[in-house]
Formats: structure tokens, C-alpha cells, sequence
């Protein structure tokens, strides 16, 4: 199979199995990686049924260009992660579609140095070398293939990292997926009374696809509030995202997760926030001695700025948080043991430090389709205007636009052909005012493209 272009996305390759990638694309893969990295590879696969086949073709590809390779079996993204810095290896691939349907797959790909294969950081080598099989000849050198028990490694590591935490109770969602393979031993060995939904990882996804949403996450809010549970927490697919759930049944954003987290940080130091993220965990930081740094939107961009600044803890209001003490890799296991750890030494509920944290009424983010080849036009048009009507921009992602009450964000997607907005205001009205008039913007561009 030669793929489509579109597989190629801004931080993996990833496509309907059997339709978009397969294993003779795995291969290619596999032979592009190799040459791009040179050495020591580990590999792992998330639950789904067509990542075994994709896994011994791509260390086909991997080992036919002279890489040897550490096949970890199934495991969650952030062990895979985590094994490629154990391992000291080269770099690392994670065949999984995160939180994607059941007959979708991929690949995400890392250097050894934790550095994302990403749009702009050699994502379009690699695409190249696919689409063209640019990846020269076999090497005259064969690698070598050899299993490690990185999950046992894995698992061990973090048990290491926290103490027992008896008499602490919770609730999760494993969404059928990676985080069902460790978390509820870790969970048992720590002495957590814990109730699991969805504990089959064998790639079917029975319930509900392996995405938190809130209507998807709505049993686990209901089984924290009917049995009195002390927090809950959901995971996606490949357990890189972790969604909380307070004793009040209140779905806490990942902005506001972040906000929590920073009081088990025992150094001080940078934070770094996407720019979707909510004012109020600027202020929380600043109050409680942190430096924040607002950046760019997407994994890529968050997890490099953490290992730049040597920060101590990063967040994407998608739930995705970074650990300065993981060299800057997100792992929802460890957020999902921090924000424990934090109510068993604190003794105080979730919701009370949910309660803690300023809030101020904001959107959601809203999607409006516009096509890839004008989305970043659109962009620009709308921050001009913007700028004319006399509010203060940044052009670090899209266009984020401020007043004196409230603030407004227009970006491109990353990955859709889709531009997004945002507002938080100070007070429900203006909030509205604000949504009002970026909606009334992004409208209006889109309408002019056929006629521009």
C-alpha cells in the first residue's frame, strides 16, 4: 500500500487500519525511522487488535535498516516513553490512535532525547521517505530483536516514586485501554481501595470509544458521587491523558487539573501553560511562587518548552500533563498517583482544592470547519482586525486578543482543516460579548474565501 499525505499528521502517522496504513506501510515506516535514527529503537503497541501485525512489520522495516530493537510489547505511550530513557535507547515507537475508534492505528515516534517526530522536527522526513521509499538499500547488517519486560520495569518504577496511601478510595474509567494493562495493580500495591469501569483491554472498546469525554466519563462522575469516592480519574487509549472527576462530581479541565497538581510540587520554579488554558492558573501559579509561561498548543511544542526552561510541570487544557521530573514527558498513571498522593497527605477533599482555584465563566472550544489551505489565512485577517478595534494581540499560537475583562483566542488547528476559538471574560456578559463577536469574525472570513 502507498499511503495518502494525510496520514502524515502534525505529531504521528495515523489511519484507518486496512484503508490508510498496513503492514507494508508499517514496514516503510520501520525503514524510514531506522534511517533517521540509527540505533536502539524501542517499540511498543497499545491494546488495539491490528497492533501486533503493525509491531512485526515495522521491526521488520527497523531491523532490515540495521536497528536493533527492544520490542516492549503492549504497553501505555508514557511507558514507552519512559522505557526509551531506562533503555538509553536512540529512539522509541508507539504504535497507537490514542483516543481514536477501535479500527483506527499509528505510529508516534521520539528520539532518545524525548524530542517528538513532529510537523516542523522532521515529520516531513519521514513522510518523504515513505511516500517516495527514499530509504536506500537494506542494510548489509540485519538487527536484532529482543523482548524486554518494560511494564514490570515500568510498574516497579512508579511503586518506587509514592508511598502506600491506605484508606484513599477511587474511582476509574480504563477506558478498555493501555492504562487497563498496570494501573489497577499499582492502585493495589499502594494499599488504594479503587473501583475500575471498563477493564477489558482487548482493542474492542466495548462501552465507549477510549476518549474521556464528559459524556463518556458521566458513569465514572456517577459512581464517585453514589459511593463516595475520594476522586476519579478516566483515561484515553494510550494513558498519556488523565481526566479527573472531584467528590462532587464536578470534571475538572485540564487547565485547572494543572492548577491542583502545582501543590505537590516541592521545587519552584517555570510552568508551562497552552495558551487555551484559563487565567486563573496564571494567577495560582504566580500566588504560590510559580514562574508561568504561556506556549503553544500541542504536545510537541508544551514537552519541548518544559525540557528548555528545566520547568517543573506543564499542562494542555486537553488534559495532557508534563513532569519536569519525567524530562518532561506527559504520563497520566503519574499525574493520575500525584493528584492521590496529594489528597491522602493533605487530608482535605478534591473538591476543596477544586474550590480554591478562581473561576471565570469561559467557552468552550468551538470548531468551525475551514479548509487547510485557507485556515491559517483566516487567522490573520481576523487578528488585523482585532488589533483595529483596539485590543492587544499575541501572535504566539493563532491570535489571542485581550481586554481589560477578558480575552479571546482564534488558532488554526494542528491537525484538522478546522480554525477554534475561545473566550473567558470576568463576568457571564461580557464573556458572552466576546463570543459573540469571535464567532461573528470567523464567520465572516470563512464566508469571504470563495469570493477573496
Amino acid at each position: 500500500m502507498r499511503p495518502s499525505p494525510h496520514v502524515f499528521r502534525a505529531y504521528d502517522i495515523r489511519g484507518v487500519y486496512g484503508r490508510d496504513i498496513d503492514e507494508d506501510v508499517a514496514y516503510k515506516v520501520g525503514r524510514a525511522f531506522g534511517k533517521r535514527v540509527g540505533g536502539l529503537t524501542i517499540v511498543g503497541r497499545d491494546v488495539r487488535t491490528s497492533g501486533p501485525r503493525l509491531a512485526k512489520a515495522l521491526t521488520e522495516g527497523l531491523t532490515d535498516s540495521g536497528v536493533d530493537v527492544l520490542n516492549a510489547g503492549m504497553c501505555t505511550t508514557p511507558a514507552c516513553y519512559f522505557g526509551a530513557r531506562h533503555f538509553k535507547t536512540l529512539g522509541g515507537v508507539m504504535i497507537t490512535a490514542s483516543h481514536n475508534p477501535r479500527e483506527w492505528n499509528g505510529f508516534k515516534m521520539f528520539l532518545g532525547s524525548g524530542e517528538t517526530i513532529s510537523e516542523g522536527a522532521g515529520m516531513e522526513t519521514i513522510r518523504d521517505m515513505v511516500l517516495n521509499e527514499a530509504y536506500g538499500p537494506a542494510s548489509s547488517r540485519k538487527g536484532t530483536m529482543t523482548e524486554v519486560s518494560l511494564l514490570k520495569i515500568y510498574s516497579d518504577h512508579l511503586l518506587q516514586s509514592f508511598r502506600r496511601m491506605d484508606g484513599l478510595k477511587v474511582a476509574v474509567d480504563l477506558s478498555d485501554g493501555a492504562a487497563a494493562l498496570v494501573f489497577p495493580d499499582i492502585l493495589k500495591s499502594l494499599g488504594i481501595e479503587y473501583e475500575a469501569l471498563n477493564n477489558n483491554p482487548d482493542g474492542l472498546f466495548r462501552s465507549h470509544e477510549p476518549e474521556p469525554t464528559e459524556k463518556n466519563i458521566e458513569p465514572l462522575r456517577k459512581l464517585v458521587v453514589d459511593r463516595g469516592f475520594d476522586m476519579g480519574v478516566s483515561f484515553d487509549g494510550d494513558a498519556d491523558r488523565a481526566v479527573f472527576v472531584d467528590d462532587a462530581g464536578r470534571i475538572l479541565a485540564g487547565d485547572v487539573a494543572l492548577a491542583v497538581l502545582l501543590k505537590t510540587m516541592k521545587l519552584k520554579g517555570y510552568v508551562v501553560y497552552d495558551v487555551n488554558s484559563s487565567t486563573a492558573l496564571k494567577h495560582v501559579a504566580e500566588k504560590l511562587g510559580f514562574a508561568p509561561v504561556e506556549w503553544k498548543v500541542g504536545r510537541a511544542f508544551i514537552q519541548r518548552k518544559v525540557k528548555e526552561l528545566g520547568a517543573v510541570l506543564g499542562g494542555e487544557k486537553s488534559n495532557h500533563i508534563y513532569f519536569g521530573e519525567l524530562d518532561g514527558d506527559d504520563d497520566a498513571i503519574y499525574a493520575a498517583l500525584k493528584m492521590a498522593e496529594l489528597l491522602h497527605t493533605s487530608q482535605k477533599p478534591l473538591s476543596k482544592h477544586v474550590d480554591e482555584i478562581p473561576s471565570y465563566p469561559a467557552t468552550p472550544i468551538i470548531v468551525f470547519d475551514c479548509p487547510d489551505e485557507h485556515k491559517f489565512r483566516v487567522v490573520e485577517r481576523i487578528s488585523s482586525r482585532l488589533e483595529s478595534m483596539g485590543f492587544k494581540t499575541s501572535r504566539l499560537d493563532g491570535v489571542k486578543a485581550y481586554a481589560e475583562d477578558g480575552w479571546i483566542l482564534v488558532r488554526a488547528s494542528n491537525t484538522m482543516p478546522q480554525v477554534k476559538m475561545s473566550a473567558e471574560a470576568a463576568t457571564v456578559g461580557r464573556l458572552e460579548e466576546l463570543r459573540r463577536l469571535g464567532e461573528r469574525l470567523i464567520t465572516e472570513e470563512i464566508s469571504c474565501l470563495g469570493t477573496s
